[in-house]
């Protein structure tokens, strides 16, 4: 976990930035002692928002095969996917 204070970021704004881009991890900027903000990489933040939306997906499937909705063998979800690239 990376923490800086928040009179780095203003003082020192282009390493931050740097920091965040190589780390590729969240920085918590911390002001007056206190957490205050988390900064990342565009990066970074669009590949937790990316592995969200699949978790979501992911739970959302599941939730529908616990309620009784339609599931696939391993075998016929591979020859579906194998159809849709063949469709492409």
């Amino acid at each position: 976990m990376i923490i800086k204070a928040s009179a780095t970021l203003r003082n020192d704004y282009t390493n931050i930035s740097n920091l965040a881009k190589d780390s590729k991890e969240p920085i918590y900027i911390t002001k007056n002692g206190e957490g205050d903000l988390v900064l990342m990489s565009i990066e970074t933040f669009e590949k937790r928002e990316q592995l969200l939306e699949l978790r979501s997906k992911v739970l959302q499937a599941e939730q529908e095969r616990i309620s009784g909705g339609k599931t696939r063998s391993i075998a016929e979800a591979r020859e579906e996917l194998r159809s849709r690239l063949s469709e492409v």
